[in-house]
């Protein structure tokens, strides 16, 4: 199973939204890409923190998007793939 597969699976055994499924697995991809395809499991908090600088800064997206963004990813590690989030420096 895919990393995709399994949050997508993971989404849906928790009922949420088909909304909400597309949302998050969107920003799990967009941050797999901005790291280069790394796996997030290699991934540490300075590409979580250099990825919502980013969405703030570089593309000045809206506050919902900078609010979203972060909770797929803290969705991602925390139920997807069971690990500790990395604490984070200000954004």
């Amino acid at each position: 199973m895919t990393l995709i597969e399994a949050a997508s699976a993971t989404i849906r055994r928790l009922h949420c939204s088909p909304r909400t499924e597309e949302a998050y697995v969107n920003w799990i991809r967009q941050f797999i890409r901005f790291c280069g395809g790394k796996h997030p499991r290699q991934m540490i908090a300075e590409d979580i923190t250099a990825l919502l600088n980013e969405l703030a800064v570089a593309r000045r997206t809206a506050v919902f998007t900078q609010n979203q963004a972060p909770c797929a990813l803290l969705f991602l590690y925390k139920r997807v793939l069971e690990l500790q989030v990395p604490r984070l420096e200000a954004t």
